[in-house]
């Protein structure tokens, strides 16, 4: 009998440390077979999954013997949380293991966008031009503002990395205590107030009810003309076509988005996008590096092995 299903991909060298005391099964395709993951989590004590796997109410109900779901991330919103604390169960996520590798990616679009069309032109150099003065208008990161959306983990992480690159940096986060220690690397504003004040918006907070749609058309043209919007949060938080008009505007002066409301992202959702030169589109990767994926998969792994082992 098996105890633990592992739904989407996970590192190999991880797998082999819970099959030393577990009986496991691995298949990185299964969260596109519902019908096969409702036979298996019937006699089940541990399941791993990503962002792809919905663990809703249906699931959990088909799943008497559930102790623990192991989420290989940070964000919670495709498992039903409060359904597992009411049937006693343990949800493990590998908090802080990928802040590294977001915060990284937020700086680094910054720096990119900022710049313009400096780093996009490639192709111009490469067929013989030399447009030197038209690319040569970018701007520095130092001195800029930096407005982040939620100041957790990899929110803070981020503000330390643009605080050393001589950003100053203001933070929503209405979830922080006054007294959190988090507030050391930020000023704390209201959501309104950042998103007219900041130079670079970036993202890092939960998709809740609360959060979805959050920052749409007024918020956008609420932003300093030419700042730069990037999400590397969750899909649904930005509204996409709101986003593709303030750039094609000329309004945002560039964003990169790393998430979409509805993922993978299908033709349609990302034709509102199609031509524009000032947006940089990446498929849920700011925070899958080999770095992060390995500190995600053993944290993980460690987390729900120590569950499991505690009726033992």
């Amino acid at each position: 009998m098996t105890d633990i299903v592992i739904t989407e991909f996970l590192e190999p060298a991880a797998i082999d440390v819970l099959k030393a005391d577990f009986k496991v099964h691995w298949d990185r395709e299964l969260w596109t077979k519902r019908g096969e993951l409702e036979r298996l989590v019937r006699d089940l004590s541990g399941l791993i999954v990503r962002n792809r796997t919905p663990v809703d109410r249906a699931l959990l109900d088909l799943a008497p013997k559930l102790k623990v779901v192991g989420r290989l991330g940070v964000g919670l919103d495709n498992i039903d949380v409060a359904a597992c604390e009411r049937r006693g169960i343990t949800v493990v996520s590998a908090r802080g293991a990928n802040a590294t590798s977001v915060s990284e990616y937020a700086i680094a679009m910054a720096m990119l966008l900022l710049r313009g069309r400096a780093y996009l032109d490639t192709h111009r150099l490469a067929a013989g031009e030399w447009p030197r003065e038209e690319l040569g208008r970018g701007l520095e990161l130092a001195g800029k503002t930096l407005g982040i959306i939620g100041l957790g983990s990899i929110g803070s992480t981020t503000a330390r990395k643009a605080r050393a690159l001589e950003m100053r940096v203001i933070a929503c986060d209405p979830y922080l205590t006054d007294s959190n220690e988090n507030w050391n690397v930020a000023e704390k504003y209201a959501l309104d107030e950042l998103i007219a004040e900041a130079d670079v918006v970036t993202i890092h907070c939960p998709l809740t009810a609360e959060t979805r749609g959050m920052i749409g058309a007024a918020q956008l043209q609420r932003m300093r003309k030419g700042a730069i919007l990037i999400n590397s949060a969750r899909g649904g938080i930005v509204d996409e076509p709101a986003c593709a008009a303030a750039l094609t505007g000329g309004h945002l002066g560039g964003a990169a988005l790393d998430v979409f409301d509805d993922e993978p992202i299908r033709a349609e959702a990302g034709r509102v996008f199609a031509g524009i030169p000032n947006v940089i589109l990446t498929p849920h990767i700011s925070g899958v590096t080999s770095e992060a994926n390995h500190r995600v998969s053993f944290m993980t792994v460690d987390g729900v092995a120590r569950e499991l082992k505690k009726g033992r």
